[in-house]
């Protein structure tokens, strides 16, 4: 039979149960994602009062203040009943119009991490941005070469062939390249590129090991896009147009929203006049669709790549919350 965990802390259950297995370190941190509109904010939040956790955002677009309704962020989620807030970190930490690296990124990430662990809590991991996810747990070394946007155009029209032949003239930036994508690949040679004259400065979180317990919502595509739709009506009645509006206003370029995809991509092209509201909606509706898509790919593959995942099915915030505090049990 499933425990109610909505009401207050359960501090005895604590004590026999998740907390203690996580404090002696068989893992020292827990990662909840899943695709858009999965729930999985409340759900960290919710299993982050149980746990006595602080919150790392993982979302590539949470990092940028202003970008509030379009990104989910619901902060109101941290809230804890009996007042305060959970701490949480790696949001509102960018201005829109500056470029946040996943070098960066990983920097911030693991001084957070080490700072929480420090003060003898649990870093939980939350987000839907599947690549620096895997980035963050598996302490990829990421180089800290700025994009060079002629050279990419100038690849851009080449075929693959030629591309991974290049690319192989440098051996060790090709072993730690996913060959797939030819973005990547790109990217890459950009990377090499720009290591003929320069010294590259790598991301490094070598100080402290990462050993996470990852949970991921999963469900079936029309009951996870029946959830993306009704979502987008909620945050277009919240004002996600007047979002937009004013980070055009306050400086944004139409250029740079176009970068940042999806609501802000979309909802920027309504108001310049470029299409119309309904074919607005009715476009992001299908775009939020295959990136739910998109995401729930990387997911799978981060298993297939040497992840444990443990699948939490799509379903109600305490049902889903008692997989995660059940999961010692389970083993």
């Amino acid at each position: 039979m499933k425990k109610d965990f909505s009401g207050s802390h359960d501090r005895d259950f604590l004590n026999t149960a998740v907390y203690p297995i996580i404090m002696k370190n068989k893992y020292n941190c827990i990662v909840i994602c899943g695709p858009t509109a999965s729930g999985k904010t409340a759900l960290a939040a919710a299993a982050a009062r149980k746990l006595n956790c602080e919150i790392i955002s993982a979302d590539s677009r949470q990092v940028y203040r202003g970008m509030d309704i379009g990104t989910g962020k619901d902060i109101e989620e941290y809230e804890i009943p009996d007042g305060g807030i959970i701490p949480y970190h790696l949001i509102d930490i960018a201005a829109p119009d500056e470029i946040y690296s996943l070098y960066r990124y990983l920097d911030d990430f693991y001084s957070v991490f080490n700072k929480i662990l420090s003060v003898n809590k649990t870093p939980l991991i939350c987000g839907g941005s599947g690549l620096y996810i895997e980035a963050a747990v598996k302490k990829f070394e990421i180089a800290n070469v700025p994009e060079d946007k002629n050279f990419r155009e100038s690849l851009m029209t080449m075929d693959m062939d030629f591309l991974l032949n290049s690319l192989k003239q440098f051996p060790e930036i090709y072993e730690r390249t996913d060959v797939s994508s030819k973005k990547r690949i790109i990217r890459s040679l950009e990377i090499a590129e720009f290591s003929r004259h320069h010294v590259i400065e790598y991301s490094s979180g070598n100080s402290f090991e990462i050993k996470p317990v990852i949970f991921c919502i999963y469900g079936d595509a029309m009951s996870r896009n029946v959830k993306i739709d009704l979502r987008l009506e909620q945050r277009l009645e919240q004002g996600m147009v007047e979002e937009v509006r004013q980070l055009l206003k306050s400086g944004v370029t139409y250029e740079r929203m176009q970068m940042f995809g999806l609501e802000y991509k979309w909802i920027s092209r309504y108001l310049h006049g470029v299409i119309g509201f309904n074919e607005m909606k009715e476009t992001l509706r299908h775009e939020i669709h295959r990136f739910a898509k998109r995401q729930m790919t990387w997911f799978r593959g981060m298993e297939k790549r040497g992840l444990k995942v443990n699948w939490i099915e799509l379903s109600g915030k305490n049902e889903m919350l008692s997989r995660i505090l059940e999961y010692p049990g389970q083993e």
